[in-house]
């Protein structure tokens, strides 16, 4: 019988926190001496206080979106110029392939070799966002080209690129080494 005892008394202790929460307005009782009335003046005190901790959650949350854009700007940015310099270094290699592929015979099994190898690397180049200068044929551009000879001609516009000596390369926007070419200029007349 105490378990039917001990069940008794849980019932009744939900039943009194039910009622005691479900008093009806007016009526004394624990819940309605729990509401304390706040004055109006300190209402609006709370009130403003509240909105201006709302709007400072507000404005650490946009910072903080603000930070986390920022940073993974920066981390992506450090990932271009990385990948930069260490293409930089290879540059010289692919110069020298391509010297050897110049300077083999067209029917050499090395040749054939070299020109593996050099489309490979270019392909690998090419996944990195790496691509070549255009020089030959185009007007000459300071920016993109380093003139190291200027040749009298009238066979070719004037300030235009007559030859390629070195090939130049940039990764998206970034300039990593300007074409060395042999610039055209007509005798004036």
């Amino acid at each position: 019988m105490d378990n039917g005892n001990q069940q008794d008394d849980e019932n009744d202790s939900v039943t009194r926190l039910d009622l005691d929460h479900e008093l009806p307005a007016g009526e004394d009782g624990p819940a309605a001496e729990a509401i304390d009335v706040v004055p109006l003046e300190e209402y609006r005190k709370l009130k403003e206080e509240r909105d201006t901790l709302f709007d400072r959650a507000a404005r650490q949350q946009a910072e903080f979106e603000n930070f986390r854009k920022r940073n993974a700007r920066e981390q992506a940015e450090f990932k271009h110029y990385a990948v930069a310099d260490a293409v930089k270094t290879m540059l010289p290699i692919l110069d020298s392939l391509q010297r050897a592929l110049d300077s083999a015979p067209a029917d050499d099994k090395m040749r054939q070799g070299v020109e593996l190898i050099l489309r490979q690397f270019n392909d690998a180049l090419a996944k990195l966002g790496v691509e070549p200068v255009a020089a030959k044929g185009q007007p000459f551009d300071p920016t993109q080209h380093e003139a190291v000879e200027m040749v009298e001609t009238k066979e070719a516009p004037d300030d235009s690129v007559l030859e390629e000596l070195q090939r130049g390369y940039r990764i998206k926007d970034r300039l990593l080494r300007p074409a060395m070419v042999r610039v055209a200029r007509n005798p004036k007349k």
